[in-house]
């Protein structure tokens, strides 16, 4: 079987990894101009995983595709439109799965990205997300994790599910894709809000934000018709670990940094997610206070300190 991953970044390459790793034929394609491709090919190294000589590494997107079985897509959020506009100008059949392996929402529209694919490829294009806790880092050395794939079609799931699972990863089947997206992409907001308060020195305070955030993303996700408990699982509150508490994290070093006035060079996607939160919360008239409080810092530029210290003594009322 032939899988081609499209993004050469830190998870792109570690999904590349991955598949050669259980024993299948990869190709990892990036984009010419971009950085992470020529030091790959250069040293097949890039400063998390080292890429055996079984991959292929290539900038020509045409012979990345046509070759594949399956295809991973593992690029920024807020890219996802302009290269599935891009693909289909290429005009090649896309009749393979696309499995989504980042967290995000389009900024501007809050639409999930399953969503923005099937608009530029079209209704009956296969997509799949695959999310859940994990480090790259951990990965390599052999720790294992659990995580989930979703799609809108069972036997997709569980066709991705068979291809991908091992003793590294086990799978489990999605079954509200809806809430899967938005918990995965969320979780990066409360990312970034648990960095804020290690920042500021109130790490305590993240016990509280594990059980409200969880809460405050479950009331969403049913407004948005998914299931609210979707959120208790490994694409949410499964993967706080990963996210609230470890040195690994990009969303909570991007909190913490911030707090601490040090620049973060690295992507943390949980911004851009803020946003997209904040106006799906503005559509269907929903309280999201901790994403509120963490927008009001990065946008909005008030003060960090009475921001949290509001948020986490709020008004008196029943859990």
């Amino acid at each position: 079987m032939n899988i081609t991953v499209l993004g050469c970044g830190r998870w792109g390459a570690f999904h590349a990894w991955y598949a050669d790793h259980i024993g299948y034929t990869v190709t990892l394609w990036g984009r010419a101009s971009s950085q992470h491709i020529k030091e790959l090919i250069a040293t097949r190294k890039n400063e998390y995983v080292t890429l055996p000589t079984s991959i292929t590494l290539t900038s020509d997107i045409k012979k990345a595709i046509t070759s594949a079985d399956v295809c991973i897509l593992s690029i920024s959020a807020q890219q996802v439109r302009s290269f599935a506009k891009q693909l289909h100008e290429l005009a090649i059949p896309m009749t393979m799965p696309i499995v989504l392996a980042m967290k995000g929402l389009e900024i501007g529209s809050g639409k999930r990205l399953t969503t923005v694919i099937e608009e530029e490829l079209g209704q009956d294009i296969q997509t799949a997300v695959w999310v859940g806790p994990g480090h790259v880092q951990d990965f390599i050395k052999g720790m294992p994790n659990c995580m989930v794939m979703a799609s809108k079609d069972t036997t997709l799931t569980h066709k991705l599910v068979d291809i991908f699972t091992s003793p590294l990863i086990r799978f489990y089947y999605g079954q509200d894709l809806l809430g899967i997206e938005i918990g995965a992409a969320a979780k990066n907001v409360m990312g970034i809000a648990a960095g804020m308060l290690d920042g500021a020195h109130l790490t305590s305070l993240k016990g509280a934000l594990m059980a409200r955030g969880t809460h405050e993303l479950s009331v969403l996700i049913k407004a948005l018709g998914g299931n609210e408990m979707t959120v208790y699982g490994l694409s949410h509150l499964g993967d706080y670990e990963a996210t609230l508490f470890s040195s690994h994290s990009n969303n909570r070093r991007f909190g913490e940094d911030f707090m601490l006035g040090k620049p973060f060079h690295k992507l943390a996607e949980g911004v851009y997610t803020t946003e997209a939160l904040m106006d799906i919360a503005s559509q269907h008239h929903i309280e999201l206070p901790i994403t509120a409080a963490v927008y009001a810092i990065i946008q909005q530029h008030q003060n960090p300190q009475d921001v949290l210290r509001r948020l986490f003594l709020r008004t008196t009322k029943t859990e």
